[in-house]
């Protein structure tokens, strides 16, 4: 339900008294709830990112505002990590002293401030805004004045706060950790989800045991692919790519002919996906049969030129030479490899071509 989480601990021995430790009470749970919406807006979109974080926040000792000391240090870890996170957040509790009309609004305030004070008011948030507010007061209530200038003195704060956490780390780290498991995330055509499945969950666990991934689909056509190895989650990635790929006009693929007929070639250019070269996109030159360019099995270069209503591909093998390739020579059915001149029937040697000489 959730992909971000922020657990805060607060032992009794970080304020120096003895008693057990049990599970986390109110005070606990209030403070991590400050601490984890006030670093949820900057988080990166879950197609951009898309891992569950948990940040640990454990307090070793406490004289002043823990949870916003947790806002600075859940980004500093993030960014440590390679979280992509928006904007860095920092946060600062304000004071406030009353006495008659006398105000004294102060600035990341100490345990006896707390203590002593009238007000406990923690503002988290980037150089542009605030993320995250609460206040506790011990008044019958504040004027807008004094909110406006605790918020105004507060943006000052957080600023210094930020630009000293920068010192240490400027940007999130370009990669996550090599010790984190890789998650590929892609979008295919959910018309392609079957291909991909294949009967019986065929294709998807061949994929899954070749590459030691996980794949999750969803019918929205979301595709993740989950591994502890980096190469493997792109090379399964590769291979879903390959399954569920739709043929593009004007691109040019390596194909395997898979039948011959009279008026052209049928070519396999993506995995359960075929086109058809006809006789006259087949060579530059004349061709009078199919099988003196290509023969099945043969492994050639196609151009999609065209895919009607039916969605029926159109390829062309001599768009290929066209773009600048030189053609190969043909050996009368050697596939459209290089051939080697041989003999004719007349003592003189033919070229590739067909030519005498």
């Amino acid at each position: 339900k959730k992909n971000f989480m922020l657990h805060y601990n607060f032992p009794p021995f970080c304020v120096g008294e003895v008693r057990p430790i049990r599970g986390p009470g109110r005070r606990e749970i209030g403070h991590g709830a400050l601490a984890e919406r006030s670093l949820e807006p900057v988080l990166p979109e879950d197609d951009k990112f898309p891992y569950t974080v948990r940040v640990v926040s454990d307090i070793m000792e406490s004289n002043g505002s823990s949870s916003m000391a947790s806002v600075c240090g859940g980004t500093l870890a993030m960014m440590d990590a390679g979280v992509p996170i928006q904007n860095p957040v920092a946060g600062i509790a304000m004071g406030l002293i009353k006495e008659g009309d006398e105000i004294r609004i102060l600035s990341d305030i100490l345990g006896t401030e707390d203590h002593c004070g009238d007000m406990d008011f923690k503002v988290s948030g980037t150089q542009h805004g605030i993320t995250g507010l609460q206040m506790d007061i011990k008044v019958a209530g504040i004027s807008f004045q004094i909110l406006e200038t605790a918020l105004a003195q507060a943006a000052e704060g957080r600023k210094h706060i930020l630009r000293t956490m920068l010192g240490s780390i400027r940007r999130p780290r370009e990669n996550i950790s090599k010790y984190a498991p890789r998650i590929q995330t892609m979008k295919i055509n959910p018309d392609k989800i079957g291909a991909l499945i294949g009967p019986g969950g065929k294709n998807i666990r061949r994929l899954q045991d070749e590459n030691e991934s996980t794949i999750v689909v969803s019918d929205d056509g979301t595709v993740k692919i989950y591994s502890d190895n980096e190469e493997r989650s792109l090379a399964c990635r590769r291979q879903v790519e390959g399954l569920t790929a739709e043929a593009e006009i004007g691109r040019v693929y390596d194909g395997r002919v898979t039948s011959i007929k009279d008026f052209g070639a049928f070519v396999e250019i993506l995995p359960g996906q075929e086109g058809l070269i006809h006789v006259s996109e087949l060579s530059n030159e004349y061709v009078s049969a199919v099988t003196d360019v290509v023969n099945v099995g043969d492994q050639i270069q196609a151009k999609c030129i065209n895919i009607d209503a039916q969605g029926r591909i159109k390829l062309s093998r001599k768009a290929v030479f066209q773009d600048g390739e030189p053609e190969p020579a043909r050996a009368g059915g050697g596939g459209g490899g290089q051939s080697q001149p041989r003999e004719d029937r007349g003592g003189g040697r033919r070229d590739g071509g067909g030519g005498r000489r």
